[in-house]
């Protein structure tokens, strides 16, 4: 019996490099992998135990959450907010600015304005359960294709392969496709898709990705304890961890800006939300000028927050400038912030959209980490 897998047949719009994969010499089994996911399965918050089904809430949450992100980031905020929104229709009640700032230090805070919209047409449209149909589930704010598939898959066991990045790797390798990501996304789908169970679609799905973050790691992967090694060309020619290829990425050019960390006299800290729409919408911040790529340091002063003149009859305030710079590197960007600070009497009044909030409150506040790290900067913390 022959048991090396065909490449699929190229449909109309994919690539040639559909047609010529390198074959494996044995057919990588879902059995095999079922197997092994049965012994060695990782115990995570959000995954329901052997046997019982698993929450689609859960499943959503925690997939939003992992997005660019890792367990181990992951694990302590999907508690806090599972113990405060415990299903859907609580999360779709909670105010925005909540969840925001339950979702302060995760980063990529589009996600926690998705997460809200998306809460609230679960309820409104599908009278709060979530749909178990793929199309359904994408036409939901914030949910693409790989989530819908694996809120699909592990939640209703539907028989769809979702393909994240641990799952395009072990994918990538078994073939040892030579496209490089991102091209080669729409290829190693059509390669997953392949792999379609008809049953325990849930757990193989979940299988693929504990295979893919434990055995089939980015560096050193233990390619010895993998149950599908016999199948895996990329194993075979000794070449595993030259894949997936990838395309160099372009790195943003460097923009850089000043921020000014106001502190009052008595203990409170000026604050202002950002506009709710762009780069960390709606989360709050000190006050910050323009981050651009041809910042004029000289200048910064310019953009300081005014207080009103009758300022303990002061007309200015003496910002002095903290030694050392903070940087932080966003997706498309790297950016560093010189930071400013200033004594501010208590009886100034905050400038327009700006407000005072007390240091043991800040904790509280929707704050991203580059804020946080600008504060404690700022603050000698």
């Amino acid at each position: 019996m022959n048991l090396a897998v065909k490449a699929p047949r190229r449909q109309r719009g994919n690539s040639r490099a559909a047609e010529s994969f390198p074959q494996p010499t044995a057919r990588p089994q879902p059995a095999a992998l079922l197997a092994w996911y049965d012994r060695h399965r990782r115990r995570l918050p959000w995954r329901a135990a052997p046997g019982k089904r698993s929450d689609p809430y859960r499943v959503w949450l925690s997939e939003i959450m992992l997005q660019q992100t890792t367990v181990k980031a992951v694990a302590p905020y999907y508690a806090r907010f599972l113990a405060r929104w415990p299903d859907v229709r609580a999360l779709a009640a909670a105010p925005l600015d909540e969840v925001l700032k339950g979702w302060a230090g995760l980063g990529y805070y589009s996600r926690a304005r998705n997460l809200h919209a998306c809460a609230c047409a679960v309820v409104a449209r599908h009278g709060g359960i979530f749909p178990s149909d793929e199309a359904a589930l994408r036409a939901l704010p914030g949910i693409g294709g790989y989530t819908a598939a694996a809120i699909a898959a592990i939640a209703y066991d539907a028989a769809v392969v979702p393909v994240d990045g641990n799952v395009e790797r072990v994918i990538a390798r078994l073939y040892a496709v030579e496209t490089p990501l991102p091209a080669a996304k729409r290829d190693i789908g059509q390669l997953a898709r392949g792999f379609r169970p008809q049953n325990r679609a849930g757990d193989f799905a979940q299988a693929l990705m504990d295979l893919g973050a434990t055995i089939c790691t980015p560096k050193r992967p233990a390619c010895s304890l993998c149950p599908w090694r016999g199948g895996c060309v990329a194993q075979a020619r000794g070449e595993a961890e030259a894949f997936p290829r990838r395309t160099p990425k372009r790195e943003g050019a460097l923009r850089r800006g000043a921020a000014f960390v106001a502190r009052r006299t008595d203990g409170y800290l000026l604050l202002r939300t950002r506009p709710p729409r762009g780069l960390l919408g709606g989360m709050t911040e000190v006050p910050t000028n323009a981050w651009t790529v041809d910042f004029e340091a000289a200048d910064a002063l310019k953009d300081a927050p005014r207080f009103s003149r009758n300022v303990s009859g002061k007309k200015d305030i003496a910002w002095r400038r903290v030694p050392g710079i903070v940087r932080h590197v966003f997706t498309h960007f790297p950016l560093e912030l010189v930071v400013y600070a200033a004594e501010i009497p208590t009886n100034a009044q905050p400038p327009k959209g700006a407000r005072w909030v007390a240091l043991d409150a800040i904790a509280e506040e929707a704050l991203p980490s580059l804020m946080r790290k600008v504060i404690a900067h700022g603050l000698g913390l």
